[in-house]
């Protein structure tokens, strides 16, 4: 049985809001907490309350949705809700977890709410490693199935980890794999204190990373972004493990 996850709609179309009431009362998981019609209450309610998902729409009359999670400073799991896609790369860059474009039948919405279910799990998993010093992993190696064999893949040798939309590509110092492997269980093999989810989509090597910068890694000349919703986690894992200085 899934852990239940509370959740607030912010949308201006009272329509949109009656329709994904309806929709989310179907998903067992899922506890609606409060709706609202404009940015600014949602803002303000966020400041007092705790919630495991926003779903947000986008184009709203007072604060539009991409600005509204900027100026978020307790960040819920984000889904936005829109009619537009030209917003999908700046999603992308906040670490939006989903990206509904309306009209959205059930399915897809289901398909949403498991994701976010995901990335809450991740989360819970990143704050347990931070305040762990203990490795729950004594082997140095693990197996990866690929297409047609599982590989020997050696933890020092791995430089991060990319989820792709159906995939994993597991970088390493010699070469790339690809998997189909759940990023979640994946990360649930990785020693705890060597590696970190800085992004919904990356998993770094910690004693790889060269250098961070303006909420971005550098590992080998690629540039990894660390989400807003990770990013002060991280920096509180790294300064517990004693190996980043104030």
């Amino acid at each position: 049985m899934k852990e239940i996850m509370t959740c607030i709609i912010v949308d201006d179309e009272p329509l949109a809001i009656e329709k994904l009431v309806r929709q989310l009362k179907k998903v067992s998981f899922i506890e609606i907490k409060d709706t609202f019609s404009n940015s600014i209450s949602a803002l303000k309610y966020l400041q007092s309350n705790n919630v495991d998902i926003a779903f947000l729409d986008i184009m709203m009359d007072d604060i539009q949705g991409i600005t509204a999670i900027e100026l978020m400073k307790k960040r819920p799991i984000i889904i936005l809700t829109t009619a537009f896609d030209n917003y999908a790369i700046k999603a992308y860059e906040l670490d939006v977890c989903d990206y509904l474009l309306k009209p959205f039948d059930f399915n897809r919405l289901y398909k949403a709410c498991l994701k976010a279910h995901e990335c809450h799990n991740s989360k819970k998993d990143n704050k347990t490693t931070s305040n762990s010093h203990e490795n729950d992993n004594s082997s140095n190696f693990m197996f990866i199935k690929t297409a047609y064999k599982h590989q020997k893949v050696c933890f020092d040798e791995i430089l991060y980890i990319q989820g792709m939309r159906d995939y994993l590509r597991i970088f390493t110092i010699n070469e790339n794999i690809m998997t189909l492997q759940k990023f979640s269980d994946l990360e649930n093999s990785l020693p705890k204190q060597k590696f970190y989810r800085v992004h919904r989509s990356y998993l770094v090597c910690i004693d790889k990373i060269e250098s961070i910068e303006n909420k971005r890694i550098k590992i080998k000349n690629e540039i990894i972004p660390i989400s807003s919703a990770n990013y002060d986690d991280f920096i509180s894992f790294l300064k517990k493990q004693k190996i980043l200085n104030n």
